[in-house]
């Protein structure tokens, strides 16, 4: 097994508190739906529930079980 060494652990360190950051800044921005997005929504809602099929059924649909 490699020796771990105090340099090593600060290195490993350094680099979480930097992908830390760059998470927390993604998740302050405020992003918008594309115009296409919007549309598919809309469109999305406009489906009756009794058109829709479960999860479980889709899977089933998917991958043939």
């Amino acid at each position: 097994m490699a020796d771990v060494t105090l340099q090593t652990i600060h290195k490993e360190l350094v680099h979480i508190r930097s992908d830390i950051e760059f998470l927390k800044n993604a998740i302050k921005e405020d992003y918008e739906l594309s115009d296409w997005a919007k549309k598919e929504l809309a469109e999305s809602r406009k489906v009756p529930d009794s058109e829709l099929i479960s999860h479980e059924n889709a899977k089933r649909l998917i991958l043939g079980r």
